[in-house]
């Protein structure tokens, strides 16, 4: 598993950039909401889902992450330079956590992405399948993976995964507070 950091530490792709975190409670979510603005990178970064190559990061994108302090998931909300959602990746976790007051999530490989047009693509099943093989996860901890990413593209299809709504409000609350990191 990997640990990933909501400041993106050692990522050489960012140049510079700005953070801000907060704790957060209301309906449906407690727990830390970060946003990183990217400043300057080295290169944009492009993803193909086939179709449609979307760029996830170049100067003046931002992303907002929710650590929940219950749940096996993170998730970021991506937008580019104008404020508009290029996707929300939901990447399920073996836990979060927080280190010198920067969330981190434990990476359990399965992730799934929900785009603006409401659909929906399961990302590294491959991985969490080679995981289990290699003995890097036990069963329990794959089965684990697959039912929560069940549990919440359940919940995206019936509107209830409330953050995604909540993701520009969240985002307006945070960038007042990014600062040079």
């Amino acid at each position: 598993m990997k640990r990933k950091f909501a400041d993106r530490r050692g990522w050489e792709r960012i140049l510079d950039k700005r953070y801000a975190a907060a704790d957060t409670v209301r309906e449906g979510f407690e727990g830390r909401v970060a946003l990183i603005e990217f400043l300057n990178v080295r290169e944009p970064l492009w993803k193909d889902y086939g179709d449609l190559p979307i760029c996830l990061v170049d100067k003046g994108y931002q992303w907002l992450q929710h650590f929940p302090d219950h749940g096996s998931y993170a998730l970021t909300t991506m937008f580019d330079d104008r404020g508009e959602v290029i996707q929300w990746y939901i990447d399920i976790c073996d836990g979060v956590g927080e280190d010198g007051g920067i969330p981190w999530l434990d990476d359990l490989y399965l992730d799934l992405v929900v785009l603006p047009s409401g659909e929906t693509k399961i990302l590294d099943a491959e991985e969490l399948d080679e995981a289990l093989k290699t003995g890097a996860i036990d069963r329990k901890t794959h089965s684990r993976a697959w039912e929560e990413l069940k549990r919440i593209s359940q919940a995206v299809k019936r509107g209830e995964f409330c953050l995604l709504e909540k993701a520009r409000e969240d985002r307006a609350m945070l960038s007042s507070r990014l600062r040079h990191v």
